[in-house]
């Protein structure tokens, strides 16, 4: 599936900014599943410099650095990218969860694998996630069943909501609110795998706007998305599955990069002189092509 992305972001500002330096995660990565065949962000005001690097997960990373008085700020990714995920494996096939979360052996995957057992500062541990997402892992259950369990559960236990939930809403609150956004159930599935020592990475892209005929629109639409990749082990690696749509991720998600949680992959950020109070307007089209 070929898909057409641009993603606009515009700071307007109370009063001028006189200088700024913004740090942007904004560029579609290459990966063996996806082929970037265009990309370009566009910045207005245009920067005086700009810098590129690759984060510590492998994501490349845009500085741009502003020294002129501006009332606004806006930047843009225009892209095209085709996408093939690779069909799962039999989740009856893969390891038992218990045999992951103890592996210590595998190479480097496997310990590149463990450091997204760890909490994070936007995914602490959390008792009563914990209890509910070790339900749909009982002894010796296959990792990827008991994946499948827990995200039908998420979307039968917990309603999408906008506005009930901020950046900082801890996972505790989600938990008890069951209400919140794709990120907020990313954060929540990662944080409950994390504490039966499964490896789970935050994802950070889009979803498919259009949806296939006969279906319902797929919530997550027209906006920056947010799912999970978990760790199968060595003999299967990474699988992305999307808690907000209760799928595994195939062909109608696009990848941005992916880090501990959000504040890994936040799309812009920055420091700023002066400004005062500011509004945030964000759009996106993702079109099939």
């Amino acid at each position: 599936m070929r898909f057409q992305v641009e993603h606009k972001t515009t700071f307007t500002y109370a009063e001028a900014v006189d200088l700024a330096c913004h740090m942007v995660h904004l560029l579609p990565r290459a990966l063996p599943h996806q082929t970037v065949i265009s990309r370009a962000i566009v910045a207005e005001p245009t920067p005086a410099r700009q810098s590129q690097g690759i984060d510590h997960f492998g994501n490349e990373v845009n500085w741009l650095f502003l020294d002129q008085a501006h009332p606004h700020f806006t930047i843009t990714l225009h892209a095209e990218v085709e996408v093939a995920f690779p069909a799962p494996p039999d989740p009856d096939s893969t390891p038992p969860w218990e045999q992951v979360a103890t592996a210590r052996e595998g190479g480097p995957a496997q310990w590149q694998a463990a450091e997204f057992t760890f909490a994070s500062p936007m995914v602490a541990a959390d008792r009563d996630v914990a209890v509910y997402v070790a339900k749909s892992f009982p002894p010796g259950r296959p990792i990827l069943v008991g994946l499948i369990d827990l995200l039908a559960r998420i979307r039968t236990d917990f309603t999408f909501q906008a506005g009930v939930t901020t950046i900082a809403t801890p996972v505790g609150r989600v938990m008890a609110q069951r209400a919140g956004v794709c990120q907020d159930f990313t954060h929540l599935m990662i944080s409950g795998l994390r504490s039966l020592g499964l490896p789970a990475r935050y994802v950070s892209g889009y979803i498919r706007t259009r949806p296939p005929p006969g279906q319902v629109r797929r919530r997550g639409a027209d906006q920056s998305h947010a799912w999970v990749g978990c760790w199968l082990g060595p003999a299967f690696g990474w699988v992305d599955v999307d808690p907000t749509n209760n799928l595994i991720v195939s062909d109608e998600h696009v990848v941005l990069g992916w880090g501990r949680d959000y504040g890994d992959l936040s799309p812009v950020r920055g420091v700023i002189l002066g400004g005062g109070a500011h509004r945030l307007d964000v759009s996106v089209d993702l079109l099939a092509v």
